[in-house]
C-alpha cells in the first residue's frame, strides 16, 4: 500500500469526514443512519442512484423474495401486498421513496478514479469532479462491475449474436431462431423463463446453480426460513462458511404470484438442457457431461430445504398441509456433449454466468491474494474502510433488502467510533 505525503492533504483539497462510493440502496442505508446521527458525509454514484435497478434488468423482472423482505432504515415496504413480489418498476419506485424520506448527499455522475491513504491517517479520493480528503471511505459499488463472458465466445462464429444478461430486456431484442442460455442462476432461469413463454425456441446450459421451493405446506418457503432462524445465522456461525460465499443463489422465481423453477419440467415442454458450457468454436458449442448430476444435486437442494421445514413444523407442533413427495419428471436419457448452432437454428446466446467486482481503483491493503476483500461484518482492518452491500457481509440477508438495514447500522455505529478516534488523537 503506498501512502501519499502529507502535502498532499492541504487546504486546497476540499474535505468531508465521511466519503460512500456507491449510490444504490446500501450506500444509501449508512447514509441514513449518518444523516440522522447528523455525521456530514456525501455519496459518489457514477450513473444515478438505484442504476442497476433502473436500467440493468429486464422487463419482466421481478423480486424473488416477498415485499415484506424490503426492510431498509426508516422505510419498510408498506404497500397492500407483503407476500406478493415487486416488479422492477415498483422495486424502483420503492426505492425513490426511501431516497425521498430523508434526501440524502448524492453527487451522481461522478466516478471515483482513486481512493489512496495519506501519511495523516486520512485518504485523498480522486473523481471525475475533483478531489476529496476523508476520514473514512464506505464501498457500497456491490459486486456487480464486470459482466463474466468466457474467453472462448470470442471463438464463436459471428453470425451467432452474443448479449451478457445486464445488457437484455426482452426475447424481441434477439434475432429469430434458437437462443442458448448460459447459466442457471436466478437471471438465467428467470430468462429461460421469459422466451419459453414468448413461444422462442430455447436451449439451456444447467451450471451447480442450487434450487428451492416456493410455497411449500402451505406457506413460502422464505417465511418458514425465517421463523426458523435461518436468515440471523451470521458468516462466523454458519456450518460451511465457504460454501455459503461461493454458492450461487437457489433459483426460484416471483413472477405470477411466485412459483418453483423445475428444469425438469421445462425439458418436458420442449426446452433443450445441458450440461455446463466448455467451451466453442465456430458454430460448433461444447458440454460438459454434468447435466444430470447439476439436476440431482439442486433437487437435493430442495429436498433438503423441505426436509428442514418439515423439521422445524413437526417440532413446532405446526398444523400445516402435507405436500406430496418430490418426483422426478424427466431425467436426460444421454449426455448431450456438443451441438451445431447452424444444425439446430440456434442464433443467439445469452451469458447469464454472472459479474466480477473491479476495486482497481481502491489502493488500500484490505484484499487477499486474490483480491477479494477482507473484512468482518464489512470492517476491513485498515482504519477508516468498510464494505457494504456485498452477499454474506454477516448475514444471508446483507446482500438484499432484508439485512441491509441491520448492517448499516453496525457501519454507521462503528464510524462513529473510529470518529471519535480521531477526534481524540488529534487533541
Amino acid at each position: 500500500m503506498k501512502v501519499l505525503p502529507m502535502s498532499v492533504h492541504d487546504t486546497a483539497v476540499p474535505h468531508i469526514p465521511v466519503v460512500i462510493i456507491g449510490g444504490g440502496q446500501a450506500g444509501l442505508s449508512v447514509s441514513w443512519y449518518l444523516s440522522r446521527d447528523g455525521m456530514d458525509h456525501i455519496i459518489f454514484e457514477r450513473h444515478k442512484r438505484f442504476q442497476s435497478w433502473r436500467e440493468n434488468r429486464w422487463d419482466s423482472f421481478c423480486l424473488v423474495t416477498p415485499n415484506w423482505q424490503c426492510r431498509l432504515p426508516g422505510y419498510p415496504y408498506e404497500g397492500g401486498d407483503p407476500d406478493g413480489f415487486m416488479l422492477r418498476d415498483e422495486i424502483v419506485e420503492y426505492l425513490d421513496g426511501f431516497n425521498a424520506s430523508f434526501d440524502p448527499p448524492v453527487r451522481e455522475g461522478v466516478s471515483v478514479t482513486r481512493v489512496a491513504p495519506l501519511a495523516d491517517g486520512c485518504y485523498r479520493v480522486e473523481t471525475t469532479a475533483g478531489v476529496w480528503t476523508c476520514g473514512q471511505v464506505v464501498v457500497a459499488t456491490g459486486g456487480y462491475d464486470q459482466p463474466i463472458v468466457p474467453p472462448y465466445a470470442s471463438a464463436i462464429a459471428p453470425e451467432v449474436v452474443q448479449m451478457h444478461s445486464v445488457d437484455y430486456r426482452r426475447p424481441a431484442q434477439l434475432p429469430e431462431g434458437g437462443t442458448l442460455i448460459v447459466g442457471t442462476g436466478q437471471s438465467g432461469v428467470q430468462i429461460m423463463e421469459d422466451f419459453h413463454r414468448a413461444g422462442r425456441d430455447v436451449h439451456l446450459a444447467v451450471g451447480p446453480a442450487p434450487r428451492s421451493p416456493r410455497k411449500y405446506r402451505g406457506r413460502d418457503a422464505t417465511d418458514w426460513l425465517h421463523d426458523m432462524g435461518h436468515y440471523a445465522i451470521t458468516i462466523d456461525r454458519h456450518p460451511d462458511p465457504v460454501k455459503a460465499l461461493t454458492q450461487t443463489n437457489h433459483y426460484m422465481s416471483g413472477r405470477d404470484g411466485g412459483k418453483e423453477i423445475d428444469l425438469r419440467r421445462f425439458a418436458v415442454e420442449g426446452v433443450r438442457l445441458y450440461g455446463s458450457m466448455a467451451g466453442a468454436e465456430g458454430t460448433q458449442l461444447r458440454f460438459l457431461p454434468d447435466l444430470e448430476k447439476n439436476l440431482d444435486d439442486a433437487d437435493r437442494s430442495y429436498c433438503g430445504i423441505r426436509d428442514q421445514i418439515d423439521s422445524w413444523i413437526t417440532a413446532q407442533g405446526i398444523e400445516a398441509p402435507v405436500e406430496p413427495p418430490f418426483q422426478k419428471v424427466w431425467r436426460p436419457e444421454v449426455e448431450v456433449t456438443q451441438i451445431d448452432c447452424a444444425a439446430l437454428g440456434i442464433t443467439s446466446i445469452i451469458w447469464a454466468i454472472g459479474f466480477r467486482p473491479d476495486y482497481g481503483w481502491l489502493e488500500v491493503d484490505c484484499f487477499d491474494p486474490d483480491g477479494r476483500p477482507l473484512y468482518r461484518r464489512g470492517v476491513t482492518q485498515v482504519p477508516g474502510v468498510y464494505f457494504i452491500g456485498l452477499g454474506w457481509l454477516n448475514t444471508w440477508g446483507s446482500g438484499r433488502f432484508l439485512g441491509i438495514d441491520e448492517d448499516a447500522r453496525y457501519l454507521a455505529e462503528q464510524i462513529a467510533a473510529q470518529a471519535l478516534i480521531g477526534a481524540q488523537a488529534a487533541e
